[in-house]
């Protein structure tokens, strides 16, 4: 039955598919319920030919039957048999029964309990989901961030711990950060997706049932898998080990928490009183319905609150990993609804990606903050002050430091102008810069102070060299 997606129930059904048309579209052959019963028919078949392959009985010809067999189950003629038999399993087998040839229908399920196909095309369809949709749209954010990281590697920008003034990084420097943790998960996301596994043990797990096929049941079940890409479980009941799809999941729900904070991070920075960074705000975009000026970091807002809508799901993976005694239903609902959650996290690192690929770096306001924000003007070059007056001998350079600092505040002057007047302080300030060639010639203590931006440590060399590895790795 046709129905118009605005009559849709969920909201990924319609707002998002609309506004993330790409994702949705690359996701419907691996998580729609259609993908559902066509990953099942394409078990059941795997099934028949590994039956047909162990006796020497398939061929080419029959081999193309049961593959046009197959494509032609539609998931209406299941729902409908379902109606009678309330199986979904055993409904799926009687249609594909109408449909092979004659001598392939005894084959049809033939040694296999239901979560043998079950299990096994959730495991090909997250394999599958993960290498051809999920992998390929978060290395397109890692590149992204390698991109911005290299750009803007030099540009100082102030560091913040606690939301308050800290000492000077980069701007490279803090997507540089994301990068790694979004870099690292990625490969993690790949190692799991790798080991997902299959099963054809029957029952209860032990190859009861094909012990009266076959007289090695396990290679049989390696047949089986091969075909759909999989290795078989270690051990099972009549379930695939739950962990190795509870792993994947879990890093899938690690990553989409990095992309959240980057999200957060890019919302705060976008503040009126910051305004470090700007997401791209098109000519005929409206920020609100009634304040004309307004230019809201929606996008940043967006990622967050689908963060904030599937993140909780994770409770629901770890309940799924228990079932009793061999097996209950008590996932039977739940496990259904990881579909939703694979559609949020790809369509929160799609929306990310638009908002990197159009993000405005504003190098004014950067420097603004960096120099005169944070309580005390230039207040940012404390630590180096305190650090080469403590290199000088002075025990007691924290608390000096502090106090000239205090001052500063309390007369309203820049941290430079305090420190200068310090002058036994400066001196000695000034002469243990001079020995580590930290002045150029021709200038003095003063002009590094008056230049926080020269304060950065590593920031610049370690964001090129992380965009440089992240590139390199997205790349293999």
């Amino acid at each position: 039955m046709e129905r118009s997606i605005f009559s849709n129930i969920s909201p990924l059904d319609h707002r998002y598919s609309l506004s993330e048309a790409g994702v949705f579209n690359g996701l419907v052959p691996w998580i729609s319920e259609d993908a559902s019963i066509s990953a099942c028919v394409k078990a059941e078949i795997a099934l028949v030919e590994a039956h047909l392959e162990s006796r020497g009985q398939l061929t080419a010809e029959l081999g193309a039957a049961l593959k046009k067999a197959g494509e032609s189950v539609s998931p209406g003629e299941v729902y409908a048999e379902e109606e009678k038999t309330r199986h979904n399993i055993r409904a799926l087998v009687n249609v594909l029964k109408t449909k092979v040839p004659a001598e392939a229908a005894p084959l049809i399920h033939l040694g296999a309990t239901s979560v043998d196909i079950l299990d096994t095309s959730l495991a090909y369809r997250m394999q599958n989901s993960a290498k051809l949709v999920v992998t390929p749209l978060l290395k397109k954010l890692a590149l992204l961030l390698c991109d911005i990281a290299e750009r803007e590697a030099d540009t100082p920008q102030v560091g913040r711990t606690h939301g308050q003034h800290a000492v000077p990084i980069t701007v490279g420097f803090t997507f540089a950060g994301f990068l790694s943790r979004i870099g690292k998960s990625i490969l993690q996301i790949q190692v799991f997706a790798d080991d997902l596994r299959g099963k054809l043990s029957g029952a209860v797990g032990a190859y009861n049932a094909t012990c009266m096929i076959t007289d090695d049941p396990e290679k049989l079940e390696e047949l089986f898998l091969n075909k759909l890409g999989l290795k078989p479980s270690e051990h099972s009941t009549q379930l695939v080990e739950p962990e190795h799809v509870l792993r994947l999941l879990l890093e899938y729900n690690v990553c989409f928490g990095i992309i959240a904070h980057l999200a957060d991070d890019l919302r705060n920075l976008q503040r009126s009183e910051i305004g470090e960074l700007h997401e791209e705000f098109s000519h005929s975009q409206v920020g609100s319905s009634t304040m004309p000026q307004k230019r809201n970091p929606w996008n940043s807002e967006h990622v967050k609150s689908l963060w904030k809508a599937f993140m909780p799901r994770a409770t629901s993976f770890f309940m799924d990993q228990i079932s009793e005694h061999q097996r209950d239903l008590s996932n039977s609902a739940s496990q259904r609804f990881i579909a939703d959650y694979i559609a949020g996290f790809c369509m929160a690192a799609e929306r990310m990606s638009g908002v990197l690929q159009n993000l405005v770096v504003d190098k004014e306001n950067l420097t603004r903050n960096l120099r005169g924000g944070g309580g005390i003007k230039g207040g940012v070059m404390a630590e180096p002050a305190y650090i080469l007056l403590a290199e000088s001998g002075e025990s007691r350079a924290h608390e000096i430091i502090r106090k000239i600092t205090l001052a500063c505040e309390k007369e309203n002057i820049d941290f430079a102008e305090g420190l200068i007047r310090e002058k036994e302080i400066f001196i000695k300030i000034q002469n243990k810069m001079t020995e580590l060639k930290l002045i150029k010639t021709g200038e003095t203590a003063k002009d590094f102070f008056n230049n926080p931006e020269r304060y950065n440590g590593l920031s610049a060399k370690k964001a090129k060299t992380l965009a440089a590895k992240y590139r390199r790795i997205m790349a293999q």
